[in-house]
């Protein structure tokens, strides 16, 4: 594992051969549909070379591409990277890239809400079958396994309830059955976590999170390791996902400063967090930093930082509570994204709808991210909504 310097040189420094740079500092934007030979052998020799790094058409991506691929690859530890158009479409073409009619997922049971769309509309239609699993199963993950389960996807930590997983014993018993894993890093952005290190196959990252940090680029990325990046690159080709070269080099432009803001998000964060705690209406924290979190002690052995994203259980609550409590934020505002540098808020009264196998029976959730404001603002924000929140219990 690098040490926090090498990564941050790490972050600073790759992606930026010559051939990207062309001599400037950063990588040149080169946009391109077409690209164009002077020969027949030419032609046939990048044809022949249309993996990774060559130009061969626009799809295929340019050096712009190239360069943002190479930095994460790095940053994760694989062997390729493939982009996607958002870190939905890096789920699901990941997914479908290496799943057939009559194949089984065991999918964690409090992954990110479209994943489980998909699993439910889309794969479904396809002829293939999910299981949700609870998060916190572990190595027991191999009494859910079947005949002809191919993948086993996870998240950790997990949406919303944010619990972390005990991934290295999953991948484990994953491997003694010949089943492929899929782990959705965003939180751990490869800076603070990086999944193929502890066995994992594919990692995959909404890079409209913390990769690109500013809210105004959509992106997914999928990082395979040797075994299965050939499939992975070829088929996501075949399915037609590309991106803008202009997004590419803003994401490059964000993985520069990443670990600088990730550093500030995880100091307000926290701060934020332990002031919650000791609020009156706060039944616990879900921070994986925190005790209070399942699978703190994961956190603890396997993860270098946190970020700005974590959760609030509260004790009590009901739908006119929330939607007063949510009104009332002036600093927070409400979005369904995280990652960016301000501050955001969703609530859930339930968990209904939101999982399959592992029941809810605590209080309504409230999940924060802080993002680059003052603290001391954010706090007063939280100080006067949960007064109006306590008003309409």
């Amino acid at each position: 594992m690098s040490s926090d310097s090498n990564k941050n040189t790490q972050l600073v420094s790759s992606g930026r051969k010559k051939a990207y740079t062309h001599g400037v500092v950063n990588p040149v934007v080169q946009r391109a549909s077409t690209v164009v030979f002077d020969s027949v052998a030419e032609l046939k020799e990048a044809a022949k070379k249309r993996g990774d790094k060559t130009l061969f058409y626009g799809r295929r991506g340019t050096t712009t591409h190239f360069a943002l691929q190479e930095a994460i690859t790095d940053l994760e530890g694989g062997e390729g990277c493939a982009l996607y158009p958002c870190g939905a479409a890096a789920i699901s073409q990941a997914l479908l890239s290496f799943l057939k009619s009559g194949d089984h997922i065991l999918m964690v049971d409090n992954a990110y809400e479209p994943t489980r769309d998909f699993c439910d509309k889309i794969l479904a239609g396809l002829g293939i079958t999910t299981t949700y699993y609870p998060p916190t199963v572990g190595a027991g993950i191999k009494d859910y396994i079947k005949p002809n389960t191919k993948v086993l996807f996870l998240e950790s930590p997990g949406s919303i309830t944010m619990e972390i997983q005990d991934v290295p014993a999953m991948v484990n018993v994953a491997k003694e059955h010949n089943v492929m894993t899929m782990l959705d890093n965003t939180y751990g952005n490869g800076l603070h976590y990086r999944p193929l290190e502890h066995g994992v196959d594919i990692s995959i990252q909404a890079a409209t999170k913390y990769i690109v940090g500013h809210s105004d680029v959509m992106m997914g990325v999928a990082v395979a390791n040797k075994k299965y990046w050939p499939t992975l690159r070829e088929h996501s080709y075949l399915l037609g996902q590309c991106t803008s070269a202009d997004d590419a080099y803003l994401a490059l432009r964000g993985l520069r400063t990443m670990s600088v803001r990730l550093n500030q998000h995880e100091k307000a964060a926290i701060e934020v967090a332990k002031w919650l705690e000791q609020h009156e209406l706060v039944d616990h924290i879900r921070h994986p930093a925190f005790e209070t979190c399942p699978g703190h002690a994961f956190f603890k052995r396997d993860f270098d930082g946190s970020n700005g994203l974590f959760s609030i259980v509260m004790k009590t609550g009901n739908q006119k509570a929330i939607d007063a409590f949510l009104d009332s934020l002036q600093h927070f505002k409400m979005g369904f994204s995280w990652g960016g540098f301000e501050s955001l808020v969703t609530a859930n009264l339930t968990m209904k709808g939101l999982r399959s196998t592992t029941g809810w029976d605590l209080g309504p959730v409230i999940r924060l991210h802080i993002g680059l404001e003052d603290i001391d603002d954010l706090i007063a924000d939280l100080t006067q909504a949960l007064e109006v929140y306590k008003l309409h219990l």
